[in-house]
This record gives structure tokens, sequence and C-alpha cells, in this order.
């Protein structure tokens, strides 16, 4: 037992060493000519999507590609580059899916309406529910000949 927590103890610097080893190889310290570029950057590095990961932005990925694309728009970010630019080279080399606010195209379009035609279907069906419901209730009762023969099904005759 005292073997097993003097193991336990000993394994958690080695954990956090690599957690602290992990974080650094995604936000490394990185210098900028001015404010307004370290915010451009910031701003960009959390907008744009890893398309390897696909559910993280290019800062929170650890992948290479994560890596290289953070790298492009720190080294276009300090050629003097807008944002607009920055982001339209990163579409035109990997599509619009590294948006995670895709604009409004032809090709967008479904992806835009789907919150507003589901909440038009689920709608529709919750009316047509209710209004199920209340058919039921108003359907007239059962005739004397409908219950002699249920209440005969029900003493097993």
């Amino acid at each position: 037992m005292k073997r097993s927590l003097f193991l336990s103890l000993l394994g958690l610097p080695l954990w956090l060493a690599a957690g602290l080893a992990m974080a650094l190889a995604i936000g490394q310290p990185i210098e900028f000519e001015s404010e307004a570029q370290k915010r451009q950057y910031d701003t960009l590095v959390r907008e744009l999507r890893c398309t390897v990961c696909q559910s993280e932005t290019i800062h929170e990925s650890n992948a290479e590609l994560a890596a290289d694309m953070r790298r492009r728009v720190y080294d276009m970010t300090l050629a003097g580059h807008d944002a607009d630019a920055i982001v339209d080279f990163m579409v035109q080399r990997y599509g619009d899916y590294v948006r995670y606010r895709p604009p409004l195209q032809a090709n967008t379009a479904l992806l835009w309406a789907s919150p507003f035609l589901l909440l038009l279907v689920g709608g529709i069906a919750w009316w047509r529910m209710i209004v199920g419901r209340k058919r039921m209730a108003q359907r007239p009762e059962f005739t004397e000949q409908e219950r002699a023969t249920l209440q005969r099904i029900r003493s097993g005759e």
C-alpha cells in the first residue's frame, strides 16, 4: 500500500511536466512589432479551425498542420497583411471549413438555415401531436355492443 502511494506521488510531477510541455507547444510566446498585430494574431488563431482535428481551433490544436497554420498566420501578420487577407488565403488553401463562422453563400445556405428548419419541423410535429390528442379525446364512447365485447375479452371468454 505504501509503495503504490509512493509511486503515485512520484508520478505526479511527471504528469504535471507533461501537461506543461503540451501547454507550451500550443501557446509558445511570440514577439510582435505592435499590440495591433498581437490582437490580430490572437483573434485569427481562435477563429480558424484545424482541418485535421475538425473541432478545435488552430490555437487549441496540437496537430502539425495547426502549428503550420499558426506559423503562417504569424508570418503574414508580421508581413503586414490584414485579417481579411489572411482568412482569404486560408480559405483558398483549406476551403470554407477552416472558418468557424462560414459566410452566407449558396453552398452554406443550408448550414445557416438548418436551425430554423429544425425549429419549423419540431413545431409542426408538436402541433400534429396536440391535434392528434384532441381528436382522441373527442372520439365517441363505445357502443353497448363494443363494451360487451371488451368485457368478454377482459374476462377471458
